[in-house]
C-alpha cells in the first residue's frame, strides 16, 4: 500500500531535498596547494618574464619601510637592511663585498649599493678572468629572490641572452651583450653535377631505377609494362623482361642472390632469375598497387608497400607473408630497410612516417611533422640518419627514435624522390622536373638543375620520378616523364675558385613543424 502524506510534508520534503542538492557551494574557492602553487608561479614566470629574468634588476622605484610586506600575498623577500637608501642599480657579476681573496677592504670597496666608478673598475679588474665569466651568469639579487621562490636554481638563465661584465673601463650599470644567434655552418664544397648522358628506349613513363650490386648494369620499370636492362657504361639496352600487365612502380636487385624483384600497379610483387630470365616466384596478398619495395641487407626478407595502406613483410623463399604493417590511414608511397633498428621505414600519403619493429611487426614511432603526403625516404650510407622528402620541404631525421634536426627548404614542388651519397650530396627531384642538389650536413643547396625534355615532348612531360647514385657514387641516374633515363656525372674541370660557395653565414631559421 502507498502511504499517503499530508501536502504540508510532502511540500516539507521537497524542500529539504532541493536544499541538500544546492547546500554545497560550488562557487566556493578551494584551499589554496602550496606545492602547486609554487609550480604554478614558476610556470608563469618562465613564459611571461623568461626574456628579461635573467637582467639586472633597476631598484630606483623600490624603497624599504621596514621589515618583510605582510601584505604580499607570495611572500616575496623585502630586503631591511638599506633603509631609507635608494636602490638603484645591483652590481652583478662579483663577489660580495669585499670581492675576493687578495683585494683590500678600503673606504671604495666597503659594502655599498652604488659604489663609485673608481671603485666599479677596480673590482673589475681585482677579479681573475675565469672567475668574473664565471659570475657573469649570475642574476641580480631581487631576480634571485624570485627564483628561488619559484624553485628555480639562481643561476639558471635562459640561453638566448648572457649578462657580460664590463672587465675595464666600467661604468655604474652591467653591460648587457645578446649572445650571437646561431648561423649555419660553412658547407663542405662539392663540384656541380652536368648531364652527359641521355637514353631513351622506353615507350611510357621511367617510374623506378636500380644499380645492381656490381655496378655493371642497371634496370629501369616503366608506365609501358616493361622492366629493361642497360649496361651503365655505354647505356645501351640488354635485355627487355616482360610479364607486369600495368605500370612497373618499383624495381631492385638482390645482393645476396640472382634475383630481381618488381612491383606495379597491377597488385603484382614478382621474382625474377637472372639466370633464367623468368618469373620464379609470385607474392600475392597486397589489396591495391603496390608502389614500393627494398630488401632487407641482411636476411632473405623483402617489404613492399601499397595504395591498401599497408606495408607487407615476405619471406623471399616461402613467399609467405610474415607481417602486414598496418597503422597508415592512406597509400603509403615508398619503403626502406636497414639492418640497424628500426629495420623498416615507411612515408604515406597520409603525411607520416613510421618506424617500425621488424620482429614485432608494430608501430615503434610515428613522425607526424610533415603537413603533406611523404613521397620519398632515404637513408643516410654512413651516418645513422635519414631524410624524407614533402611538397612542404625536406626534413632530417635521427635514428632510432626520429629525434628532427633540421628542415631543408626551397625546392618547392612535389618530391617524389631522394637519394644520397656517401659524400654528403642530398638530391631530390620534383614533379615538375627540377633537381636540386644539397649539402647533406649544413642543408645548403649548391645546385639546381632543370634539364630539357627530350625532343618531341611536351614540357609538361619534365619530372623526375627516380633517382639513384651508382655504386662508385660517381654517377646519377634520374627516371624522368619524358620517357628517358638522363646520367649525371660530377664536373671534373670544376674548382672551389671557378665555383665558389655562393653562400653567406645567415640566421638558421629552423622550425620544428
Amino acid at each position: 500500500e502507498v502511504q499517503k502524506h499530508s501536502v504540508h510534508t510532502l511540500v516539507f520534503r521537497s524542500l529539504k531535498r532541493t536544499h541538500d542538492m544546492f547546500v554545497a557551494d560550488n562557487a566556493k574557492p578551494i584551499p589554496l596547494d602550496e606545492e602547486s602553487h609554487k609550480v604554478k608561479m614558476a610556470v608563469k614566470l618562465r613564459t611571461e618574464y623568461g626574456s628579461v629574468l635573467h637582467m639586472p634588476t633597476l631598484k630606483e622605484n623600490l624603497r624599504e619601510k621596514g621589515g618583510p610586506n605582510t601584505g604580499d600575498p607570495y611572500g616575496h623577500k623585502q630586503y631591511s637592511g638599506n633603509q631609507g637608501q635608494e636602490l638603484e642599480y645591483l652590481i652583478t657579476g662579483t663577489h660580495p663585498y669585499p670581492p675576493g681573496p687578495g683585494v683590500a677592504l678600503t673606504a671604495d670597496t666597503k659594502v655599498q649599493r652604488m659604489p663609485s666608478e673608481s671603485a666599479a673598475q677596480s673590482l673589475a679588474v681585482a677579479l681573475p678572468a675565469s672567475q668574473s665569466r664565471l659570475d657573469a651568469n649570475r642574476t641580480a639579487a631581487g631576480v634571485g629572490d624570485i627564483y628561488r621562490h619559484a624553485g628555480i636554481s639562481e643561476r639558471s638563465q635562459p640561453p638566448g641572452m648572457s649578462v657580460a661584465l664590463v672587465e675595464a673601463g666600467g661604468n655604474k650599470n652591467s653591460a648587457l651583450m645578446a649572445k650571437k644567434a646561431p648561423t649555419m655552418p660553412k658547407p663542405q664544397w662539392h663540384p656541380p653535377w652536368k648531364l652527359y648522358r641521355v637514353i631513351s628506349g622506353h615507350l611510357g613513363w621511367v617510374r623506378c631505377i636500380a644499380v645492381e650490386p656490381g655496378n655493371q648494369w642497371f634496370v629501369t620499370g616503366s608506365a609501358d609494362r616493361t622492366i629493361k636492362i642497360w649496361d651503365l657504361a655505354s647505356g645501351k639496352l640488354k635485355l627487355s623482361l616482360t610479364g607486369h600487365i600495368s605500370t612497373v612502380r618499383g624495381v631492385i636487385v638482390s645482393a645476396r642472390s640472382p634475383y630481381l624483384f618488381s612491383c606495379g600497379e597491377d597488385k603484382q610483387v614478382k621474382c625474377w632469375d637472372l639466370e633464367y630470365n623468368k618469373v620464379i616466384r609470385h607474392y600475392h596478398g597486397h589489396l591495391s598497387a603496390v608502389y614500393g619495395l627494398d630488401l632487407h641487407p641482411t636476411i632473405d626478407v623483402l617489404v613492399t608497400c601499397s595504395r591498401d595502406s599497408t606495408a607487407r613483410i615476405w619471406d623471399v623463399r616461402t613467399k609467405a607473408s610474415v607481417h602486414t604493417l598496418s597503422g597508415h590511414t592512406n597509400a603509403v608511397a615508398t619503403v626502406k630497410c636497414q639492418a640497424a633498428e628500426p629495420q623498416i621505414i615507411t612515408g604515406s600519403h597520409d603525411t607520416t612516417i613510421r618506424l617500425w619493429d621488424l620482429v614485432a611487426g608494430k608501430t615503434r614511432v610515428t613522425l607526424t611533422n610533415h603537413k603533406k603526403s611523404v613521397r620519398a625516404v632515404v637513408l643516410h650510407p654512413r651516418h645513422y640518419t635519414f631524410a624524407s622528402g614533402s611538397p612542404d620541404n625536406i626534413k632530417q631525421w635521427k635514428f632510432p627514435d626520429g629525434n628532427f634536426i633540421q628542415n631543408l627548404s626551397g625546392h618547392n614542388a612535389i618530391i617524389n624522390t631522394l637519394a644520397v651519397n656517401s659524400d654528403g650530396v642530398l638530391v631530390s627531384g620534383a614533379d615538375n622536373g627540377t633537381m636540386h642538389l644539397w649539402d647533406w650536413r649544413t642543408g645548403y643547396n649548391f645546385q639546381r638543375v632543370h634539364a630539357a625534355v627530350q625532343p618531341g615532348s611536351l614540357d609538361s612531360e619534365s619530372g623526375i620520378f627516380a633517382c639513384v647514385f651508382d655504386q662508385s657514387e660517381s654517377r646519377l641516374l634520374t627516371a624522368e616523364a619524358d620517357k628517358t633515363i638522363k646520367v649525371y656525372k660530377e664536373d671534373d674541370t670544376a674548382t672551389e675558385e671557378t665555383h665558389p660557395v655562393s653562400w653567406k653565414p645567415e640566421i638558421i631559421k629552423r622550425k620544428r613543424f
